[in-house]
């Protein structure tokens, strides 16, 4: 239920609006469970709203940790579909992964989540639920700071029901008061949406690019023969950038497929027009794919012509490579016992 809808039901209740906010704050930032931990409400008031609503969690079926701190949670949906958010320590900070759809429709080929195909969307509950759970199991729900919709699905596919997830989590009053300039949408080019998501929300735009013409793009990535380079780079062109920001474009470097000098010169051709930064992902691999990773000296090398050409160009290492928690491997192998 979002905050208009609560406030209707006040009002049909006869409740002062107020309220709306008071029981907003002890569920996003008190974390409250239950309608009795909701001290500052009546007792009457209390067993009115347990009457009438629940308090819905995700379940944690497992969590796995890698060495490098990483931990990957597996949730359980009300359906028994599952899905996987990824929690990654930074120096200062924590950022946590999470997903928008249960499976993915766009079948990238490099990517394992797409090859079960898309199940559903996630509702936006299930979505903030992924966030409010990580935080309830921390020590320090404080480190966690950054978001990034990067795991299971295409953010910009599910539309609705992420603008309506980003609204409560970056609400600065009764909502999770995350910092929209510390949330990321990745997108692999949704293009009608991407000037949507620029008008409705504050936050940033990540492209997963990877490649550097449609031909070679296609081949990789199908949603690119629907809304090819030309049009995914003039909305990007288009997109209303906040002050001092650039968009992320994220490029997953592949052992001689897109990884040559000329394959840097030809994407710093592409991306010149944009005010653009440039993160560049080597290979996760993943039983089964025909990829392969780069040499570290072809990923430093690659890096070095971006930034003799100026750009912002920073190699991504993903963390939880051991526990299949990284960039492109996230695939719940619990699915396939889901009804």
């Amino acid at each position: 239920m979002d905050r208009e809808a609560l406030l209707a039901w006040l009002e049909s209740q006869g409740e002062r609006p107020f309220r709306a906010d008071q029981m907003l704050k002890w569920l996003y930032l008190r974390l409250a469970d239950d309608f009795d931990q909701m001290t500052d409400l009546s007792k009457d008031f209390r067993i009115l709203l347990a009457r009438h609503f629940t308090i819905g969690r995700l379940a944690v079926d497992q969590v796995r940790t890698a060495v490098d701190g990483t931990r990957k949670f597996l949730f359980r949906l009300a359906d028994g579909q599952t899905i996987e958010s990824v929690l990654m320590p930074e120096r200062s900070h924590d950022t946590l992964c999470v997903s928008s759809q249960v499976g993915c429709a766009l079948g990238c080929r490099f990517c394992l989540t797409g090859q079960g195909g898309l199940v559903r969307n996630l509702t936006p509950a299930e979505i903030i639920g992924q966030v409010w759970e990580v935080r309830k199991q921390m020590a320090d729900p404080a480190r966690l700071t950054n978001l990034v919709f990067m795991g299971m699905g295409e953010p910009l596919a599910n539309y609705d029901a992420l603008v309506q997830a980003i609204t409560v989590l970056t609400d600065s009053d009764w909502g999770m008061k995350f910092a929209s300039r510390r949330v990321t949408v990745s997108t692999a080019g949704i293009v009608p949406r991407i000037l949507d998501l620029g008008r409705d929300t504050r936050v940033n735009l990540a492209v997963s690019l990877n490649e550097v013409d449609d031909t070679a793009r296609s081949r990789l990535m199908p949603v690119n023969r629907t809304y090819p380079l030309a049009q995914l780079l003039d909305a990007c062109r288009h997109y209303p950038l906040p002050k001092g920001r650039k968009i992320t474009f994220e490029y997953i470097l592949f052992n001689n497929l897109n990884d040559t000098p000329d394959h840097a010169r030809a994407l710093a051709r592409l991306l010149g027009p944009l005010k653009a930064k440039i993160n560049l992902i080597p290979f996760n691999p993943h039983p089964g794919s025909p990829f392969e990773r780069p040499s570290e000296a072809r990923i430093q090398a690659f890096q070095s012509l971006l930034i003799d050409k100026h750009f912002t160009s920073v190699v991504r290492y993903s963390k939880g490579l051991d526990i299949m928690a990284a960039c492109g491997q996230l695939r719940v192998a619990a699915r396939e016992q889901a009804v």
